[in-house]
């Protein structure tokens, strides 16, 4: 795509296709599965680890300092916005994580999260990436709305880094759903489909993200800050104790410190 014809769309076209990029790492990752019926366990839990640390750096350097940023223009202690926004991100992830079917990757069916349902094993392992992959999109779809707000702490590069963070770390969620499906026995093209649907969430919730900015200013800050919360929410209750099953801690710490490194540079290198 042209980089001049990206930068005359509006931030919310702009959320749209950076989200869809997202979405589409997402399906590369689960697209391994015509490859792959399996997939080394370290390899998973370093993938796993990586994803981790770059939504850790994400929700500091993209979302969470830009929130303190911006709350310092308003008569708040600035510490109020990021830390409420922050906690009520967090909560709602923990309603959406009680209400919701799902389970996660690794786990017997037995041990499914949620309201109790008869649904299918697939179903519910998908829900659990779809779930996480909401505030995901929410956070690129935020960080591209602050665009129109026209503040210095919200760039159009950081915005960027942090949709490429994103995607880079969807990677290995796709490819988490997709290679233990065709391990039970699903075919290699529904095993892809189901990876792929996880990631679909992403723009719906990018869209969603921007326009709440733009026409809602002022709770800017709190909505980059919830989506941080939610994140981290995420990496605690799932990915960390997910890259930890089969006690590989030290290849898993090793890819969350590698995608907190990659995360970090990118954001300061182009925010």
């Amino acid at each position: 795509m042209n980089i001049d014809f990206f930068l005359g769309l509006s931030p919310v076209l702009q959320a749209f296709i950076a989200t869809l990029f997202t979405w589409f790492m997402t399906a590369l990752g689960s697209g391994l599965v015509f490859f792959f019926k399996t997939i080394n366990r370290k390899v998973l839990d370093a993938m796993l680890g990586f994803a981790a640390g770059v939504m850790i750096a994400a929700s500091y350097w993209s979302l969470l300092a830009p929130a303190i940023e911006m709350a310092e223009e308003s008569s708040l202690p600035a510490w109020v916005p990021a830390t409420s926004g922050f906690l009520l991100g967090g909560a709602f992830l923990w309603i959406v994580d009680k209400l919701l079917p799902h389970l996660h990757p690794g786990f017997p069916t037995e041990e499914a999260e949620g309201i109790s349902t008869s649904w299918r094993r697939s179903v519910l392992l998908v829900l659990a990436i779809t779930i996480h992959n909401i505030p995901e999109g929410l956070a690129v779809g935020v960080a591209f709305g602050a665009l129109a707000a026209d503040l210095p702490s919200a760039t159009l590069g950081g915005a960027i880094a942090l949709a490429l963070g994103i995607g880079i770390q969807n990677f290995p969620e796709g490819t988490a759903v997709s290679v233990p499906l065709r391990r039970e026995g699903f075919s290699r093209l529904k095993s892809f489909w189901y990876g792929q649907l996880s990631g679909v969430v992403e723009p719906m919730a990018g869209v969603l993200g921007a326009v709440a900015v733009i026409y809602m200013r002022p709770i800017l800050p709190y909505a980059l800050a919830f989506a941080a919360g939610a994140m981290i929410y995420v990496v605690v209750e799932e990915l960390i104790p997910e890259s930890q099953l089969e006690k590989h801690s030290d290849v898993a710490t090793i890819g969350a410190m590698l995608g907190f490194a990659v995360m970090m540079t990118l954001d300061v290198a182009l925010g």
